[in-house]
């Protein structure tokens, strides 16, 4: 994925409300962004980071800036815009990158479906077979190179979780897809620690049949590109 261009860099200097944040632009102007994260960013909104912009030339918008990276460690660049994740997701489908999911002869996002009429992220057909897709945007990561999710507890991912479980119930595919946008990582668990219900159904929709996957990423101010498969660490 492209990136606007280019990005504007600028500091950190507060993120909060959930959807705002403060930052002081390289050349000195102090502006406040939109921030398309509304999870904890647990590790990803330290005062004083580096962090990149897009600008939109929209005269509707209150905020023309929208946060898109920031630099969580040293050298490390991590895609903060959940916005993104589904058409990241998409573009690795479309690459073969995942096995499982290659070849669809149709895809569609945010179609309703589920017994509480949820949007799913991505629907594909593969060899007449429905495979409903959710994908979740992962920012997070503890030592050892481990990525987690989710970084708050999440009852509306618990319950993407019981949708895709009813799914397979009914004689459908789905799939759990962790779109980990940071390069400094090699594997990606449940976040026991932060929300254990979320660890516990990701577990039994694993039994039921849900097939759990992660994508990592190449993340540069220019381009966003989910190149590889990373295990799931269920245990």
């Amino acid at each position: 994925m492209i990136l606007p261009d280019p990005l504007i860099p600028g500091t950190l200097r507060k993120r909060y409300k959930r959807f705002l944040a403060d930052v002081t632009l390289d050349d000195g102007q102090e502006i406040t962004a939109h921030c398309p994260n509304t999870g904890s960013m647990m590790g990803c909104m330290e005062p004083g980071s580096r962090v990149w912009l897009s600008r939109s030339d929209d005269p509707k918008r209150k905020y023309p800036h929208t946060w898109e990276l920031v630099e969580a460690r040293q050298g490390v660049l991590v895609g903060i815009h959940t916005g993104r994740s589904n058409a990241l997701v998409e573009e690795a489908i479309r690459n073969s990158l995942l096995p499982t999911l290659a070849s669809p002869t149709e895809l569609r996002r945010e179609v309703r479906y589920g017994r509480l009429r949820s949007r799913i992220d991505l629907l594909l057909t593969l060899d007449d077979t429905h495979c409903y897709v959710e994908v979740k945007n992962v920012t997070a990561a503890v030592d050892n190179g481990v990525a987690i999710f989710p970084d708050a507890v999440s009852t509306r991912g618990t319950r993407h979780l019981q949708e895709l479980m009813a799914m397979v119930e009914d004689g459908h595919r789905a799939a759990l897809v962790f779109c980990v946008q940071r390069e400094d990582v090699t594997r990606v668990r449940p976040a026991d620690e932060i929300d254990p219900d979320y660890g516990h159904w990701l577990r039994r929709a694993a039994q039921a049949g849900v097939e759990i996957l992660a994508l990592g990423a190449r993340v540069s101010p220019r381009e966003i590109i989910l190149n590889h498969a990373i295990p799931v660490d269920l245990e």
